[in-house]
């Protein structure tokens, strides 16, 4: 079977026995899944997909550590998210392992020279092509931990001050994203006074601990792990309480006696990237599926950058839809069953 994405496709062609080595935030490529490799990944969506199959893959945040022969570490968008797999590489196995980063040029990937420098591990490159490149190391112990990544900001709505828990790879890292700033100003007039709410995509957790405050009931969801502990520690850190899922849009609710889950509204800033490229997978999916997840009257209500193309998702899904707001960045669009 030959490989799909370039990243792959240089490993492909390295004349290297990766049986049973650890595959570290990969994308979607059939050749690795039908590998003889383990994954290790912090997205839903990706793990759902390997276990399917039947395939080994492991959650940064299970207990288990693995000790494999070797690891590839594919380098993220986000290198503070990449800085930290390093960190918990190091930090959780045994020192010498065998490790690889490959990455895409345009991902900045020739960066990790000095990041892995500045963490006092050697490195090599390996090999160059498809716009890729493989560099070659090996694991020791450092002496910055992981969890230091992990930080917190004070985030203000209208008299309302909130603390946000933070990690690199979440959404609006470290600061409070202006499109859901611009939602978050739509939803007391949008939103009924009490009910059951779904945070979908809840990223740090600032739309489910506004929700938690004005005394909703909040579920949320993520397709990413460090989204879903962030929210977790956003809530408690508030004092507030939320059901904290994780999922690739509604699939993490699962099925009630009777049929769906269903809510009062569902709120949102989805993504519409996935790692440089424009995917609009999930939206259109959130979109899609939202009726049936809404009791009789309810509403979705979610912001988008003003050029995505929602108006016609939004219109098949439902027969029609408002904007709530409009800032020439950004659109607040409304819907309801």
């Amino acid at each position: 079977m030959n490989a799909e994405t370039p990243v792959c496709q240089l490993l492909q062609r390295q004349d290297a026995d990766y049986r049973g080595w650890l595959w570290v935030a990969p994308p979607r490529d059939a050749w690795l899944e039908g590998g003889e490799g383990v994954l290790l990944a912090a997205d839903q969506a990706v793990l759902a997909a390997w276990r399917q199959r039947g395939r080994p893959a492991l959650s940064p945040f299970d207990d288990d550590a693995p000790a494999p022969p070797g690891v590839v570490l594919f380098w993220p968008k986000a290198h503070a998210l990449g800085e930290w797999w390093l960190l918990w590489l190091c930090a959780r196995l045994p020192a010498g392992t065998p490790l690889q980063v490959v990455g895409e040029n345009q991902g900045g990937i020739k960066r990790v020279l000095k990041v892995l420098a500045a963490l006092g591990l050697g490195c090599r490159k390996v090999d160059s092509a498809r716009r890729c490149t493989l560099f070659a190391s090996s694991l020791d112990r450092v002496a910055l931990e992981p969890d230091a990544a992990w930080t917190s900001f004070e985030a203000e709505i209208g008299s309302e001050r909130l603390t946000l828990a933070s990690h690199p790879g979440v959404f609006g890292h470290g600061k409070l994203d202006d499109g859901t700033r611009l939602l978050l100003e739509q939803l007391p007039a949008a939103l009924p006074a009490t009910g059951e709410v779904l945070d979908l995509g809840c990223g740090d957790g600032i739309l489910a601990a506004w929700l938690a405050h004005r005394g909703h009931g909040v579920t949320a969801v993520d397709v990413n792990g460090f989204a879903v502990e962030a929210t977790r520690r956003t809530l408690a850190v508030n004092g507030l309480d939320g059901e904290v899922l994780a999922g690739d849009v509604f699939d993490g609710l699962g099925e009630r006696r009777g049929g769906a889950r269903r809510f009062d509204a569902i709120v949102s800033n989805p993504p519409f990237h996935q790692e440089r490229a424009i995917d609009y997978g999930p939206a259109g999916r959130l979109i899609a599926e939202a009726p049936r997840h809404l009791r009789p009257g309810g509403r979705l209500v979610l912001v988008a950058n003003a050029f995505l193309p929602y108006p016609d998702l939004l219109e098949r899904a439902f027969g029609g839809f408002e904007v709530l707001a409009d800032d020439r960045r950004f659109k607040v669009y409304s819907a309801r069953v």
